[in-house]
């Protein structure tokens, strides 16, 4: 029997009551499946369930498979080698003393032959460079990462589950990771935006507030079922709209009428052309014909309003955000920065800058690449004045904001609407919960507090701050769509293809780059 995952009627709501997942019905075979859906719709929720870490409220998890999960390995002491972090030390040391001899005849039945090969092809297969003896704190967050991922594939399992598993990862690492996936010949469950690693999967499953859809796969093949869906959902909104307009013109209609007749009947009465039992019966069988034709026609009007709102709700779960920037202003001849000569690092460590020159002129769009550790998140520090040069200078001469992966300009403490007009006074209270409303931030959405966000909810709630009224000149984007749905990376590159100040990008993500149109790249390397 072919291993496989399925749910039933699977419900998970959080403690406070809020549902999360609802009478889903899916089934996974061994194929590569990519999970979507606007953050919030529970797709890590729903990958917790199906590994068995989280029990759901009602309904049933049915695993006729192994399985492994992504986990960032972590040293519990500086010293901590990678064998150590894996649980891998003592068989590892076992077969070492097989090899000297000195193993015991419990050793050597207890031995893993394949042990050692299987590791070494494992962190082959992750893209990682490192040995057993590696220490763990020397990794980088994207090596971490890549470690993780050799540890589940060293337990060759029938369905590997990975959360967002580019998050962390330089683009030698998303390649290395894409590579793998595609000749993985077992199951594979995938929560990612990664547009690119998402063209690879055998399907896509959706969830949405209306449950889960299943597309077939790659991710471009989803793309165009859903295009199809949204013009499906608004020409039923304008359906709805149209039916409901005619039933309201409908009820006014026979509300004239009847206004007519009844002015013509008072009119013969007052002349007294009509016996007082006639007019009484007249006016009972008016009152009735007038009570009927109100009761239909609020029944009407409910049920068109009834469809209307569900052709509202089904666009609005179908509908991409859409994000409208005002001008900055920025003239094309104006130097914006200016880095000469620049030498720098953090701390006592060896600088990751030498010798570094950088001018900016006018809106242009900046991409910095390069592996993690060469300097990149240095490079910004530089421009944002958190860290100074040990050498050389840095001329910033327009206002710019930050927009990095932890939406660091958020207040925790403060609502979301505080925190917009803490950060752009000019707003008032109204036009500060509109722009928040454009961005998905409606009524109490607004009120709530930025550190109870999600990760994708809070780079919303920053966008909106940095783009409402007017935006700086100059934005340092570092990383920005690790943590956001795909829903709001369209949304960020609708709002940036319309922003005309200046960019410098720091992203692994080669799609939103093509997509916000940048026009010149930065290839950081390591000092020689």
């Amino acid at each position: 029997m072919p291993a496989s995952i399925s749910v039933s009627s699977l419900t998970w709501s959080t403690p406070d009551g809020r549902a999360v997942l609802s009478g889903l019905d899916l089934s996974f075979p061994p194929a590569r499946t990519g999970i979507v859906g606007r953050n919030g719709s529970g797709k890590t929720t729903l990958l917790r369930l199906l590994a068995g870490d989280l029990a759901p409220n009602a309904g049933t998890v049915t695993r006729n498979a192994t399985i492994s999960t992504l986990r960032q390995v972590v040293a519990r002491s500086p010293a901590e080698t990678l064998a150590q972090a894996l649980g891998l030390a003592e068989p590892l040391a076992l077969l070492r003393r097989a090899e000297q001899g000195v193993a015991t005849e419990d050793d050597l039945a207890a031995a893993d032959w394949t042990l050692e090969s299987r590791f070494e092809a494992a962190l082959s297969a992750a893209g990682l460079y490192a040995t057993a003896e590696t220490q763990v704190a020397t990794l980088s967050g994207g090596q971490q990462t890549r470690a993780g991922l050799a540890a589940a594939i060293l337990a060759d399992p029938d369905f590997l589950l990975l959360d967002e598993p580019t998050n962390n990862l330089d683009a030698e690492g998303r390649a290395a990771l894409a590579t793998f996936l595609a000749s993985w010949r077992k199951g594979a469950i995938v929560v990612s935006h990664d547009r690119a690693l998402l063209e690879g999967m055998d399907a896509i499953v959706e969830l949405t507030s209306l449950g889960a859809t299943r597309y077939g796969g790659p991710y471009s093949h989803y793309r165009e079922r859903k295009a199809l869906e949204l013009a499906a959902a608004e020409a039923a909104r304008d359906h709805a709209e149209q039916a409901l307009r005619e039933v309201r013109n409908g009820a006014q209609t026979v509300r004239e009428r009847k206004d007519r007749r009844d002015g013509a009947g008072v009119r013969k009465a007052r002349r007294g052309d009509m016996p007082r039992i006639l007019i009484g019966a007249r006016r009972q069988r008016a009152e009735n014909t007038t009570g009927q034709n109100a009761r239909q026609a609020e029944r009407l009007e409910t049920e068109a309003s009834g469809q209307l709102a569900q052709a509202r709700a089904r666009l609005e779960v179908i509908e991409p955000l859409v994000v409208d920037v005002s001008s900055t202003g920025l003239a094309p001849a104006r130097m914006v920065l200016q880095l000469s000569a620049v030498t720098a690092g953090h701390g006592d460590a060896a600088p990751v800058l030498v010798g570094f020159d950088l001018t900016i002129t006018g809106p242009e769009r900046v991409a910095v690449t390069g592996p993690n550790g060469v300097g990149k998140s240095t490079l910004l520090a530089l421009i944002r004045g958190t860290l100074p040069p040990r050498s050389g200078s840095v001329r910033v001469s327009v206002p710019l904001a930050v927009l990095d992966q932890h939406a660091s300009l958020l207040n925790p403490a403060e609502s979301v609407v505080a925190n917009l007009r803490r950060l752009k006074p000019g707003l008032d209270e109204s036009a500060a919960r509109a722009a928040l409303a454009r961005l998905r931030f409606r009524a109490s959405g607004a009120d709530q507090p930025a550190g109870t966000l999600s990760g994708g909810q809070a780079m919303r709630a920053a966008l909106a701050c940095v783009l409402a009224d007017t935006p700086p000149p100059l934005l340092l984007l570092d990383e920005p769509t690790n943590h956001l749905d795909l829903d709001a990376i369209a949304a960020i590159e609708a709002g940036l293809a319309a922003y005309d100040g200046a960019l410098i990008v720091v992203s692994h993500d080669e799609a939103f780059l093509q997509a916000i149109g940048v026009t010149r790249r930065i290839a950081l390397t390591a000092p020689a």
